[in-house]
């Protein structure tokens, strides 16, 4: 199906939502990838531990981000990649949890993304026993792949989304959004507490 979108996905240093340490981003359009990038982000000073749990889930260690730009360093091409596309993400709220939270931490604007996730689009689209990214993406024919690699956690999120699209006979993410009864959510900074 001809959908077109950009499928986004962000690994973190620890628990806190600002470490991103990496992420991966690819271009759908008409429901082919055209545009991969990816690359490591040095997390914030105050957020830069990186949790021996995590480092085994990504294998990203601090030595591989010491020459990475830290999170204002890489948003501009980060919101350039997007440009005017809704953003889909496995488990959107974390994802678009990332980009609040370092926005936040690097006092940062808030990119004002319109974004979906494909957990919720899986949900709607396949009977499976659970919608983690590994499972739906089975289910959407897409196969083996590196968990937790952001470029192919990206892309494993944008065969689901194409997938979709197909058996729901949608042409674009706004109607894929109506047809499963979803809708679009909006990304908004972290209110300023008082």
């Amino acid at each position: 199906m001809p959908v077109d979108f950009t499928a986004i996905d962000f690994e973190t240093a620890n628990s806190h939502p600002s470490s991103a340490c990496a992420v991966g981003l690819v271009r759908i359009r008409d429901g082919v990838a055209v545009e991969r990038a990816e690359w490591l982000i040095r997390p914030p000073a105050s957020h830069a531990e990186f949790l021996r749990f995590n480092i085994k889930i990504h294998g990203i260690t601090p030595e591989m981000v010491e020459g990475a730009r830290d999170w204002a360093g890489q948003l501009g091409e980060l919101r350039d990649f997007i440009g005017e596309d809704v953003a889909v993400a496995h488990n959107a709220s974390f994802d678009m949890g990332v980009i609040r939270a370092a926005c936040a931490e690097t006092i940062t604007p808030t990119p004002r993304l319109k974004y979906l996730c494909s957990v919720q689009v899986s949900r709607k689209t396949y009977e499976i026993p659970s919608h983690r990214l590994p499972l739906a993406a089975a289910a959407a024919g897409y196969g083996e792949f590196a968990h937790h690699d952001a470029l192919a956690d990206s892309e494993a999120c944008a065969a689901i989304i194409v997938d979709a699209a197909r058996r729901h006979e949608v042409a674009s993410v706004p109607d894929l959004v109506k047809k499963t009864g979803l809708r679009l959510q909006q990304l908004k900074a972290i209110p300023l507490k008082l």
